[in-house]
């Protein structure tokens, strides 16, 4: 195993349990640049999903694209996509790969694409597509405030409609119901109400290697004064409560010994679904829960901490 550098023996491992971006990746980006009168970050990655493409839900949507089924008319089946995550934008780029050159191929760009934050917006912009897609609800941040927005945008979109076409919503196996619920909201007026069909395009398990990979950074950092781990799903927060020494084989649940941790280590969570989880599931209370699911979101929720000299 690789020996720490003189360099970063000062520095605050922040261990992000996530696949690196690429070309560049936000959470390095911030937590990289040093900050006047903060502590100094060093970002680690250990990747713990690994995505698999369901081949049903890659067939049914396929059709839909070549059946051009998707699209502004009144024949159409759909009359706007939603994404949520950037593996089903990725599902949508191999699609959009695979039926280059067919003239059958569909021209999405009369139909509203709605996407929930900045990442996902950026990796649907990257599609080629001729005229490019026309996409809404970057600034939204989550599937709650997207959905709202979904409501007044898309009943002015098909405002000359008395019923709004379906919209189709691309998924992974593991996602929250909530744009769903409030587009179908019984409560709404028919004019107002959104059909949704979810179509799964994508898997999402632990990687087989996290637990070593997990085991190997702790050793890696184990000389350093404190320590952060940063949570972005509750998919692995049972293997990285294991990997601490906190989860009890028995009952399934935290050990109350988080104090004494060496280094002490502390975990900060991307949003409140992820802590939450960690709550309910293993009655795990994280130190950080960040108030915006931004990597600046996450950095300040752990400087607040650092700040009042509260190591765990």
């Amino acid at each position: 195993m690789a020996s720490e550098s003189a360099s970063s023996r000062d520095k605050v491992p922040v261990l992000l349990l996530k696949t690196k971006s690429s070309p560049t990746d936000a959470y390095e980006d911030i937590f990289s640049t040093p900050r006047d009168g903060s502590p100094s970050f060093e970002p680690i990655f250990v990747p713990v999903l690994q995505h698999r493409f369901e081949d049903d839900g890659m067939q049914q949507f396929e059709k839909l694209l070549r059946g051009r089924r998707i699209n502004r008319s009144a024949e159409s089946d759909y009359g706007g996509l939603i994404f949520t995550s950037q593996r089903a934008v990725e599902a949508f780029a191999k699609l959009v790969g695979e039926g280059k050159g067919d003239e059958t191929w569909p021209h999405l760009q009369d139909i509203p694409v709605y996407s929930v934050g900045p990442a996902t917006t950026r990796a649907l912009k990257a599609i080629p597509q001729t005229p490019p897609l026309q996409i809404f609800g970057e600034h939204t941040g989550n599937g709650d405030a997207l959905a709202r927005f979904i409501l007044d945008h898309y009943g002015e979109w098909y405002r000359d409609r008395p019923t709004k076409p379906p919209l189709l919503f691309l998924v992974g196996e593991q996602r929250r119901d909530i744009i769903p619920k409030t587009l179908t909201d019984e409560t709404l007026p028919d004019g107002r109400r959104i059909d949704v069909t979810e179509i799964v395009l994508y898997g999402t398990g632990v990687m087989e290697t996290f637990a070593n990979d997990f085991a190997g950074v702790l050793q890696r950092t184990s000389s350093r004064p404190e320590r952060w781990v940063v949570v972005f799903s509750p998919t692995g927060c049972d293997s990285m409560l294991r990997g601490l020494g906190l989860l009890d084989p028995d009952t399934g649940k935290a050990i109350e010994k988080t104090g004494e941790l060496k280094p002490p280590t502390s975990v900060a969570t991307i949003g409140p679904t992820t802590a939450n989880y960690l709550k309910r599931m293993f009655t795990y209370e994280p130190r950080v829960c960040a108030e915006e699911p931004t990597p600046e979101g996450v950095q300040q929720g752990i400087l607040d901490i650092m700040m009042k000299g509260d190591i765990a």
